[in-house]
């Protein structure tokens, strides 16, 4: 991004970015037989670069802006909101929204299509919002969290589009859902920078650790568990890789 773009309009367009993974994954599960393993793999690696962005990004900065109390309180309640919000959409059909939708998933309802596209949202708004409180400091986005949210965002993409082709949905209705879905994440990261750039540091710490414990429920409940059942031995290995290249980018970046 160019220097003379103002900084609002930096954070929605990394903000767009990272939300046009959706979409991206979305296109692969419409045109592509995409194998299996290879979403898991893709999930398994992002998880890791996931992990390794909201230790060395989000928590170490929260910490630093805010101190124990802020980023404590935050980290709790950003996984005990993302919890409960999951246990209420998987109720409905969105349990298996990060999972390539070719084997082992329910039938594809309406309802289970759209709970999808909500269980999206749930993951993809904490980490838009990340985008824009990064550039709070400096201006400069992390490419690190953005790295991380789209690799995190393809699969979900994949699944997604994968079920509800099957469900005879139309290629308007899907890329209409998730382009839509990608403008709210854009939406998001620009709201992260405008709203809590007046904010204390107290806040801006909460929020950032709210969206991290939000960000590592979602890889335990979500990511992991549904890697691990299609790449089985290979998940932690890949895991680990992801971790370790986010560490590299974090350090030299």
């Amino acid at each position: 991004m160019g220097m003379s773009l103002p900084v609002a309009l930096q954070a929605a367009l990394w903000g767009l970015v990272a939300g046009g993974a959706l979409v991206v994954g979305a296109a692969l599960a419409w045109f592509f037989a995409v194998p299996q393993r290879l979403t898991a793999a893709v999930m398994a690696f992002g998880s890791g670069v996931l992990i390794s962005a909201l230790s060395f990004e989000l928590m170490d900065e929260a910490y630093k802006t805010g101190g124990f109390i802020s980023t404590s309180a935050g980290f709790l309640g950003g996984a005990a909101v993302y919890t409960a919000a999951n246990i209420y959409i998987s109720r409905r059909g969105g349990q298996h929204r990060k999972r390539s939708g070719s084997a082992g998933g329910p039938k594809q309802s309406d309802d289970g299509g759209l709970a999808i596209a909500v269980g999206a949202l749930l993951d993809g708004i904490p980490e838009s919002i990340v985008i824009g409180v990064s550039m709070i400091q400096g201006g400069a986005v992390s490419l690190v969290a953005v790295t991380a949210i789209f690799l995190s965002n393809v699969p979900e993409g994949l699944s997604s589009a994968a079920g509800m082709k099957k469900a005879g949905r139309s290629a308007t209705y899907v890329f209409g859902l998730w382009s839509g879905i990608a403008l709210i994440s854009s939406t998001a990261s620009l709201a992260g920078y405008s709203i809590f750039s007046g904010f204390s540091p107290n806040v801006i710490a909460a929020t950032e650790a709210v969206a991290a414990g939000a960000i590592l429920a979602m890889i335990a409940d979500t990511m992991v568990p549904e890697a691990y059942e299609v790449a089985h031995d290979y998940a932690g290995l890949i895991t680990v890789a992801g971790f370790l290249s986010s560490f590299i980018l974090s350090k030299v970046g």
